[in-house]
């Protein structure tokens, strides 16, 4: 079982990138993006259930993040849009094989696979 999250790159304030986490080995029930700046904790973004249904957001997001699934190609999209400064960090991808209740979504121990992290820096 492997995540492999890709698309960081650097951008400009304002500018939109797509992150991409292409699941192989098996598909999952819960899916997620994290984050973690230098200095801080990782921090929850973005989730999706493996249905392709429900979508969740971290609240300084909503509006400008989207989360998507493309089952077919096993592989979840974090879609961002004016991005921010303060959106630099790496992006982890992590999944679940059974569902994650939402109340634990933005928990780091409810999720059993992660990916490697992709790079976004944003420059003002």
């Amino acid at each position: 079982v492997q995540l492999q999250a890709s698309g960081g790159g650097l951008v400009q304030a304002g500018g939109p990138l797509r992150l991409s986490c292409a699941a192989s080995g098996r598909t999952f029930s819960t899916y997620a993006w994290f984050r973690q700046s230098p200095g801080k904790e990782r921090e929850f973004v973005a989730a999706i259930r493996g249905s392709g249904g429900s979508t969740y957001y971290k609240d300084s997001v909503k509006g400008r993040f989207t989360v998507s699934g493309d089952n077919a190609k096993n592989t979840v999209y974090l879609q961002t849009a004016t991005l921010k400064p303060e959106d630099t960090a790496v992006y982890f991808c992590a999944a679940n094989s059974w569902r994650v209740i939402q109340s634990s979504l933005s928990s780091l121990t409810a999720y059993e696979y992660w990916g490697r992290g992709t790079l976004v820096t944003v420059s003002s």
